[in-house]
């Protein structure tokens, strides 16, 4: 085997994107209200047909923080706006909170930021020094009472239709969580998962999450079980094996968070195999170790004594198409632009069109 072929690779590429969901088109007929300040000509929105019950008003008490939280939360949701906590103090011995301001996600104005000169995709500024804003205090009473409230904003509002897409207005419960967890072991796609919950709850603004949350909490279930030093293993092993044999070749693939998503290998003995025996070649990802185990994927054929012999291996995130455009870009890498005369695989249409436009001269067959 020649000295110059390539050892390693790590291939960094975009974030894995689960499911394409489109868009929910939305047409809204309620309007936030606009006021011109008279005196200064400045606008003034107001959020029109709002229930009394659900209006902050001066002397409300909660029993608790929370409680007045939850309740300016359903106020913004329905008014039309994302809120965040603001400033807030606390006791001398620092357990109980004495006040606290509950304002608009837009109040205030972001800082300068030295690093923003080497920022190649700085993020959209957001914030107007926005006024609306709530304030609850138990420093006069046992209960949180509302001392201060300020409903007039200074940007437009949003309609009560669209409102369910604010981070602050988003959460995922256990109960979905669970349900999640179900209709994905039962084979179930992210786009269909979420359609299905959807419809069961009345819409997608009744969900209480959004499509980027069943991502990140799939991308999370993915993380957690690994143990700490995990991928530091992965290392350690690949570039142990190099070590004692310099023509072990291997590949890695990591998204943008630097997370491994596909590992690719292959020692001196695959790749002088393959060499000698590898015009036919057969593609299996059907082996894993368990049911919540990652597909492994092997290139295996036949040598002169009808032994079965492996030529390739790697352990896969997930069997989309553009995982399969890697896995074969990266087999011929690796064998310096060779690839088989012919492959076997099973019925899967997302493996044939990576084959068909990665390896167009390669006969591709089914397997019986």
């Amino acid at each position: 085997m020649e000295n110059d072929l390539p050892t390693h690779e790590v291939q960094s590429c975009r974030k894995l994107d689960f499911e394409d969901v489109d868009l929910q088109e939305i047409n809204d007929n309620a309007l936030p209200l606009c006021i011109t300040d008279g005196n200064q000509g400045n606008q003034i929105f107001l959020p029109l047909a709002i229930p009394d019950d659900m209006v902050p008003k001066l002397g409300m008490e909660f029993d608790t923080e929370v409680a007045a939280r939850n309740f300016y939360q359903k106020y913004a949701k329905v008014s039309g706006f994302r809120t965040r906590l603001s400033k807030g103090h606390k006791d001398k011995n620092g357990d109980i909170m004495l006040d606290r301001v509950f304002c608009c996600s837009r109040e205030g104005k972001r800082p300068k930021d030295k690093r923003n000169m080497i920022v190649k995709c700085p993020r959209p500024e957001t914030r107007c020094d926005c006024g609306a804003r709530m304030k609850i205090s138990c420093r006069q009473a046992g209960k949180y009472r509302v001392v201060l409230f300020v409903a007039e904003h200074n940007h437009e509002l949003s309609t009560p239709s669209k409102t369910h897409l604010f981070r602050s207005h988003r959460h995922m419960t256990m109960a979905h969580e669970a349900e999640i967890d179900m209709v994905r072991s039962c084979g179930i796609a992210p786009k269909q998962s979420i359609e299905l919950m959807s419809k069961q709850v009345g819409g997608r603004e009744n969900l209480g999450f959004i499509r980027d949350d069943l991502k990140n909490y799939l991308r999370s279930k993915r993380s957690i079980p690994m143990m700490q030093g995990d991928t530091g293993g992965v290392f350690e092993y690949l570039q142990r094996m190099q070590l004692e044999d310099p023509n072990f070749y291997y590949a890695i693939q990591v998204d943008e968070d630097d997370l491994i998503t596909n590992i690719f290998w292959a020692d001196a003995k695959m790749r002088t195999d393959f060499a000698h025996f590898g015009d036919v070649v057969c593609f299996d990802t059907t082996y894993r170790k368990h049911k919540d185990g990652r597909p492994i994927a092997l290139f295996v054929g036949v040598n002169h004594h009808k032994q079965t012999i492996v030529f390739r291996a790697a352990l896969l995130y997930d069997e989309t198409i553009g995982t399969f455009e890697w896995l074969f870009d990266t087999f011929a890498k690796a064998m310096m632009g060779k690839i088989p005369r012919t492959i076997l695989t099973d019925q899967d249409r997302r493996m044939a069109t990576a084959l068909a436009s990665q390896w167009p001269t390669t006969y591709h067959r089914l397997c019986i």
